[in-house]
């Protein structure tokens, strides 16, 4: 009997245990109830909330990225804070260099015609991006051009002579004739020498940019392309490898509406080049190419943030390629007369930044008389010289291809 009884104790004692457990767990759970609006993802590979209603991004979720410009069409400052506020030195120096580039970019496309060199490529139209943003950076940054940018050359020094003699393939010429005409270099000028193949110089500029950077010797890098080469696999690497090394590196793009013959709306669907930046997590600009001012200010700001925050930038500059592609393109087959002279009369840099020192007196009809005459002789004197100098010796073909 009294087993029977310690049996039925127990087992009420279990019964009531067990009871006991499930109220605690029925307690705990409630306790515990988990709210699922306050979860965070935590997957390693992006920065986002949950959401619980299926929904793809649209191409175009904003409007499109602002132009940033400083100058309206007629020279005139729009937001005085925005002023950089160049000396008048500065200015027509700014304002000589473009026309000087330009006059050189008729005397060489008409050379070229004529047979006397093999092949030009003439900068009309985007003198504004050169030179703006040129004036910006330190002599000592590095430059990685695509085969546009003769300007930034020019900006530092590189004398008409070294231009002719380049495209003439002379006796002078740093590359000893090596390469074809308007692939210009100079180790002295911090100018990395042009080559061909599209887009390549953009995974170098960001391999050199973290060099730098390894360095700590506050230097930059800048590396020009246009909007076709942004197209390219080696601008998607080196955009990443930029953003991922935290490389001190100024992607400046030039969009200028045409890679040889594709127009834009053929080349991209988003917004522009500048709407990728955010997805490498670049920090990036669009300007006004053609307001040498705005492309002064964004490119020195730039310049300034990225050597200081150790980050790469993009800028897109808007603006127009008023020139044939090149000597081998006839443009007239794929856009208008019209289109043209639009761009070539309604917004030019070059006539934009004349307007703006007319109008302090910084100018006037005289002094474009007699520098458009003395650039023009300047340009010549050098042509003549360059076309009466002997080709390189052919045995330095053999020799060492590197930038001189």
């Amino acid at each position: 009997m009294s087993k029977m009884y310690g049996i039925c104790f127990r087992a009420v004692g279990q019964t009531a245990r067990t009871k006991s457990f499930r109220l605690l767990q029925r307690r705990a759970f409630k306790l515990s109830t988990f709210d699922s609006t306050l979860e965070k993802p935590q997957f390693p590979g992006a920065s986002a909330e949950f959401v619980d209603n299926l929904e793809f991004i649209q191409p175009n979720v904003i409007s499109g990225i602002p132009v940033y410009r400083v100058m309206d069409r007629q020279g005139n400052i729009i937001n005085p804070s925005q002023d950089p506020q160049l000396s008048k030195e500065t200015v027509l120096n700014f304002y000589q260099k473009m026309t000087l580039l330009n006059t050189m970019d008729r005397i060489l496309y008409e050379s070229q015609r004529q047979g006397r060199i093999s092949f030009y490529m003439t900068n009309y139209g985007e003198e504004g991006t050169h030179i703006g943003s040129a004036a910006a950076l330190d002599p000592a940054d590095l430059v990685f051009g695509q085969y546009r940018e003769a300007g930034v050359l020019m900006y530092r020094g590189f004398p008409l002579d070294h231009f002719m003699a380049q495209c003439y393939a002379n006796a002078d010429d740093l590359g000893k004739g090596r390469q074809m005409p308007v692939h210009y270099g100079s180790k002295d000028l911090n100018f990395v020498t042009i080559s061909s193949p599209l887009a390549t110089q953009i995974p170098q500029a960001a391999g050199t940019a973290y060099a730098f950077k390894r360095e700590n010797i506050n230097r930059a890098v800048i590396c020009y392309f246009g909007e076709g080469a942004a197209s390219e696999g080696d601008a998607h690497a080196g955009f990443n490898f930029s953003a991922t090394l935290e490389c001190p590196l100024i992607f400046f793009c030039r969009n200028n509406g045409y890679a040889i013959s594709t127009p834009t709306n053929e080349q991209y669907r988003g917004d522009g080049i500048a709407a990728r930046g955010p997805g490498y997590g670049m920090m990036s600009i669009r300007v006004d190419g053609n307001d040498v001012f705005a492309v002064y200010n964004a490119t020195k700001e730039a310049r300034r943030r990225a050597v200081a925050e150790n980050q790469p930038f993009l800028i897109e500059a808007m603006t127009y390629r008023i020139g044939h592609h090149s000597t081998s393109d006839d443009s007239s087959a794929y856009r208008s007369v019209d289109e043209v002279n639009y761009w070539d009369k309604q917004d030019h840099p070059i006539s934009r930044l004349r307007h703006y020192m007319t109008t302090r007196g910084w100018w006037s009809e005289d002094d474009e008389r007699s520098w458009r005459k003395q650039s023009r002789k300047t340009v010549m004197e050098a042509f003549e010289r360059a076309e009466k100098r002997l080709k390189p010796n052919p045995e330095l073909l053999s020799l060492t291809c590197t930038m001189r």
